[in-house]
């Protein structure tokens, strides 16, 4: 009996062992054309996943196995290895992607995907559809160039209805010799980290001022002539998050010298691009209103790039500003600094303005409509200069009514 209740026991432990061992890591290699490694992982995975049944819905939960393998559709991007992915195949149609990408000190799996083929009934017995689904999202999975990620803890990625769960990962794309560094970034999840106190830092430089932009003359002309006619400084106010997490407000002035102009011509918008090396496009667009006979700034777009921020592709763009306005035929000009809030992250600072939209004649600027801040700037002085002559009167006033007092007084005696 004693025997017989040990034989009893046995698969029982088995069974609880086996629930509590999961899946072996299995090394993933991306090679290009020459064989030269470009991406390395090693990791154990396990999914679960949600599906319907003809009885309601169901979840399975299965680890990759030890058959799967680097699928051919993996690649080490393009020649500057700007966008590379591993893509691990396994069973009847699953499929594991990371995809990466990078920027001067940093690279990420930028997207993880996972697909996986209903019709598998050994993994989804009873499902009511028989279809492949994917599911994707984004990843915390970064690390500094030239370095290996490295998680030993349990790390999760949720998708929709399946979550993927990675454990002791090493993972590094972007291989400098064709094999994982000696150097690692290691996942929040395995901290704290003991660190040796860094030293005090020096106290901060002041910011420097940047300098008023230089003022050039831009033009947009169409089948109809010229469209467009503006001179003008202009600055760019940017705000984002960089690598370390720190928000930043950064001023970028645009060098007439370095950007290319051109635009479009239109019959209610009409349109200035600018662009530079980080600059891709920089666009004011001037719209009209037929029955008040203005034209306006009406919208701007912003397309940059932001080499230290985390997300290095800036966007901003507002097509409903009401900003230097003036009538059709005439042009707008303001020789104060003007700023226009674009959205929360992005402001212009336009200096020395001189503009005009549709009705151009001659390509020369028309008749003259100054912007309130330079009306204002004249009301100062004139109100200041108007004060001190009232001072001045009231002085003088005042001193010839107690001459005179004083004069009545000597007659008295």
């Amino acid at each position: 009996m004693a025997a017989l209740g040990g034989a009893r026991r046995r698969p029982l432990l088995l069974l609880l062992l086996a629930g509590l061992v999961h899946g072996a890591a299995a090394m993933f290699v991306v090679k290009d054309a020459s064989g030269t490694a470009c991406i390395m992982a090693n990791f154990s995975a396990a999914f679960t996943a949600g599906y319907d049944t003809g009885s309601g819905p169901k979840n399975v939960t299965f680890d990759l196995p030890s058959d799967a393998a680097v699928s051919n559709s993996s690649s080490c991007g393009g020649e500057r290895a700007s966008d590379p992915s591993l893509r691990i195949a396994f069973g009847r149609g699953h499929a594991l992607a990371l995809n990466f990408t990078r920027n001067a000190t940093r690279y990420s799996v930028r997207l993880m995907t996972f697909i996986y083929n209903l019709s598998d009934t050994q993994i989804f017995p009873n499902a009511s559809s028989k279809d492949t689904q994917t599911v994707e999202s984004a990843t915390d999975i970064r690390a500094d160039i030239n370095t290996k990620y490295r998680c030993v803890s349990t790390d999760r990625v949720h998708m929709h209805n399946v979550t993927v769960t990675l454990r002791d990962a090493t993972i590094q794309a972007y291989l400098a010799n064709s094999s994982f560094s000696k150097e690692e970034t290691r996942c929040e999840q395995d901290g704290p980290f003991p660190t040796t106190a860094p030293p005090p830092p020096p106290p901060p430089s002041p910011s420097p001022t940047p300098e008023s932009p230089s003022v050039h003359k831009y033009n947009v002309s169409g089948a109809n002539g010229t469209c467009l006619l503006a001179s003008m400084g202009l600055q760019l106010n940017v705000t984002y998050r960089q690598e370390d997490n720190t928000t930043v407000t950064r001023v970028f002035g645009i060098n007439p010298n370095k950007t290319t102009a051109g635009g479009s011509c239109g019959p209610q918008l009409v349109t200035l691009e600018l662009r530079s090396d980080s600059v891709s496009l920089l666009a004011f667009q001037f719209g009209m209103n037929a029955s008040t006979s203005r034209y306006f700034l009406q919208g701007i777009q912003l397309n940059m790039t932001l080499p230290d921020a985390r997300e290095p592709t800036f966007k901003a763009s507002n097509s409903s500003l009401r900003a230097l306005q003036a009538s059709i035929g005439n042009s707008y000009k303001c020789n104060a600094e003007e700023h226009v809030q674009v959205t929360d992250a992005f402001s212009v600072n336009i200096f020395k303005v001189w503009v005009q939209a549709f009705q151009v004649q001659g390509d020369k600027f028309g008749s003259v409509e100054e912007c309130q801040l330079d009306e204002n700037s004249m009301l100062i002085p004139i109100a200041v200069g108007g004060a001190l002559a009232g001072l001045v009167l009231i002085v003088l006033i005042a001193y010839l009514i107690g001459r005179k007092r004083s004069h009545a007084g000597y007659q008295t005696i």
